[in-house]
């Protein structure tokens, strides 16, 4: 039998060497704000072999959507050699069994190495993991580290975070703790830093971006992508500028709920994907967001059982979104409405606009929200994060929603401000016009009210 030494035939490179020996003496949280190409997975796909036989237990690479993560680890292909990266990693040799459904290697010695979706955690294989890479962390869901932070500190096992900056989200914040943390490793290495670029060669790529996306935007991803820069704009970001807006206003706050107000609640569904739910009261022409929550394969009961533990007063109805009469959310062929009307609940359905109408409700609704910064950060995060998707072959953005784990928080968010500004906002009065100052259709319109009462 051959003897396999590793990592296999893979040396760090000389700006990895730091990352790499703090996590071979037992580092146990890294974040690694990398540029485009500066061999992040790999460093990480080389540091779980060896961890993989220095302990043996589960461990996880993933990324923000599985098929994301089949595509960019479990299939990626070395352009430089000319084969897949994890065979490169993980050599035959020390593996028990493939398992190409689950993208899932058993090793001889009993662990398990596993590529993800941060999308779909709860549907990984075997036990706990003691060790987790979070690949490009900027764009994944930040639910997913608060839920399996504490499994890892139970397990006594490590995490590391790697990335391009988008925008100054959620990988922003845990890149600041880390630096304040004597036990963690923070790094940020543009690309004119590591050498694998040379300066032509990044005035290239800066043009190339440039031709591709135009100026503005294809300057702001170089940054972002090269430059590891966090004040790079997200580009497409649809409630970008509102929210700042929010913010230098200081309507971000804390400590928004009045118990002396009741809680209205508008829900978005899923199974398989994300179910969120915004909480939000309403006074002085204020709509105020105390509260959001999000879950995934979950059904009725449980979400009934969330609303209840808030402390909240709730007003008559909650609000599900126009679909809730046909989903059955996994629940004996009944609709989502009939289940919370079974748990005595009160559901209306949400006015029926088209995506770009609620979208544009939102925006026109922005200058009266008022958000809470703490219960709200998970939404507040995804709302940040939610852009349109990019038509690769056309250049250009479509004028949809790019599909991914802020789709939900996002459409919950644009329910609410639909309910408010259809069923909440006080109606102008109707101006009384005298018979000669009305069109005909007007005094049509006002005698059908007097004879029907419409």
């Amino acid at each position: 039998m051959p003897i396999i030494r590793l990592p296999n035939n893979w040396r760090p490179r000389s700006y990895q060497l730091p990352a790499w020996e703090y996590l071979e003496n037992g580092g146990r949280h890294a974040e690694l704000i990398w540029h485009r190409r500066s061999g992040k997975d790999e460093i990480c796909l080389h540091r779980a072999a060896v961890a993989a036989f220095e302990r043996v237990a589960n461990y996880w690479h993933m990324l923000p959507q599985a098929e994301q993560a089949r595509k960019a680890i479990w299939n990626a292909v070395n352009p430089h050699t000319g084969r897949r990266r994890i065979d490169e990693a993980f050599p035959l040799e020390i593996r028990k069994t493939t398992r190409n459904q689950e993208m899932m290697i058993e090793f001889i010695n009993g662990s398990s190495w596993q590529v993800l979706g941060s999308d779909n955690f709860n549907s990984a294989v075997g036990s706990a993991p003691a060790g987790i890479v979070y690949s490009e962390w900027a764009l994944a869901n930040p639910a997913a580290r608060a839920y399996l932070r504490p499994i890892l500190t139970e397990n006594n096992g490590w995490q590391l975070f790697i990335t391009t900056p988008r925008g100054k989200n959620h990988a922003h914040k845990t890149f600041l703790a880390a630096k304040q943390n004597p036990k963690a490793f923070a790094q940020v290495i543009r690309a004119d830093q590591s050498g694998v670029f040379t300066a032509q060669q990044l005035e290239e790529e800066r043009q190339n971006y440039e031709a591709e996306f135009g100026i503005e935007q294809g300057h702001a991803l170089f940054d972002q992508e090269f430059m590891c820069s966090f004040e790079a704009a997200i580009m497409g970001a649809y409630y970008g500028g509102e929210l700042r807006r929010v913010e230098d206003e200081g309507r971000m706050t804390s400590n928004l709920w009045d118990e002396n107000l009741k809680v209205h609640v508008a829900f978005d569904l899923g199974y398989d994907d994300d179910t969120a739910i915004w909480f939000f009261q309403v006074a002085h022409n204020q709509v105020r967001f105390i509260d959001c929550y999000a879950a995934s394969g979950k059904d009725v009961e449980h979400y009934s059982e969330i609303l209840k533990a808030k402390p909240y007063r709730y007003a008559e109805h909650i609000w599900l979104p126009h679909d809730a009469k046909a989903k059955t959310l996994a629940a004996r062929g009944k609709s989502v409405e009939q289940q919370f009307r079974d748990l005595d609940w009160k559901p209306r359905i949400t006015p029926d606009l088209s995506l770009q109408d609620g979208i544009q409700a939102a925006r026109k609704t922005f200058p009266q929200i008022w958000i809470d910064k703490d219960k709200c950060a998970d939404g507040i995060e995804a709302l940040t994060q939610y852009r349109r998707e990019w038509d690769q072959d056309k250049k250009c953005f479509r004028d949809r929603p790019l599909h991914d784990w802020t789709s939900h928080y996002a459409d919950s968010f644009r329910y609410a401000c639909i309910v408010w500004r259809q069923e909440m906002l006080p109606k102008p009065k109707e101006v009384v016009k005298f018979a000669q100052h009305q069109t005909i259709d007007q005094i049509i319109a006002a005698h059908r009210r007097q004879k029907y009462g419409d």
